[in-house]
Order: C-alpha cells, then structure tokens, then sequence
C-alpha cells in the first residue's frame, strides 16, 4: 500500500510567509494614511482616510512583549493543537502603531516579562493523516528563537 506524503501549510493562508529563511507576517498597509493592518485587510478601514487602496506588506518579525494571559483551558475541536497543555497568548508591539497577538513559544510560563524582546516563528499547532502538518505563527524570546 502507498501512502501520500503531505506538506506542511500554514492554518490559514496568507497570515505569513517565509522569505529568505526568516518568517515574516502578511499584513496590509493603506497608502494614503500609510495604516497597518494584520490579518490584511481588503480597503482601508480608517474613518478619516479618503483613499481605501491598500496594499501587501511584510511587517516587522520582531516586537516586544505588551502584555499576554495565560490559557489554562483546552480550546474547542476547531481550534485543536497536538500536545495541548497551557499556553500563553502574548500582545506583541511591532512598533509603528502596530500589535499582535500569538502563542508564545520557547519559554516557560512562569518566565515570562512584560517588556521582553520577541522573534516570529513558524511551529505546526496540528497533524492529521489526511492533511498533513499544519503551520501557525508564534512569538519566541528573541535571544532563544534559532533554537524554537
């Protein structure tokens, strides 16, 4: 019996990319307010904007922690993840008026400060047979991110 070897891809296509080894995420930024938005948006969503035109851009693969909470619960089927165990979602600043937020990987939870310096990575949340591996962003301590 043969069996088909899968890919791994990203949870949902388009939130990022891997460009000349480094993980960046998609967003989009408008080009007459210059606004940035993650995930991309499809016009500019900025009340005071006249232009709505918006176009892809890479935003910044490292920030600085804002702020983060820590999931004690196993999400919904929707949402599975292989090994679940707590986790932390962090708010990450990427400067330029912009936050996101992600898993935070790489560290322990009782380490985790308010202030450190994060990295984006790319680490698969799932597998299933029929699909294969798939991929989501998260945030790791800079100094520690080549290891995660």
């Amino acid at each position: 019996m043969m069996t088909q070897q899968h890919a791994s891809t990203p949870i949902v296509e388009g939130l990022f990319e891997i460009v000349a080894g480094t993980p960046k995420l998609i967003g989009s930024q408008c080009h007459a307010c210059n606004t940035i938005y993650f995930p991309q948006a499809l016009s500019c969503r900025n009340p005071k904007c006249r232009d709505k035109s918006v176009e892809q851009t890479f935003l910044p693969h490292c920030g600085t922690l804002y702020s983060y909470t820590v999931q004690r619960y196993q999400p919904p089927p929707l949402f599975r993840m292989d090994h679940w165990s707590p986790y932390a979602l962090g708010l990450v600043d990427l400067g330029k008026g912009l936050q996101v937020m992600g898993m935070l990987t790489g560290i322990k939870l009782d380490e985790i400060a308010i202030g450190m310096a994060l990295k984006l990575v790319v680490e698969p949340l799932y597998s299933h047979a029929d699909i294969g591996e798939k991929l989501t962003y998260k945030f790791a301590p800079a100094e520690r991110a080549g290891a995660a």
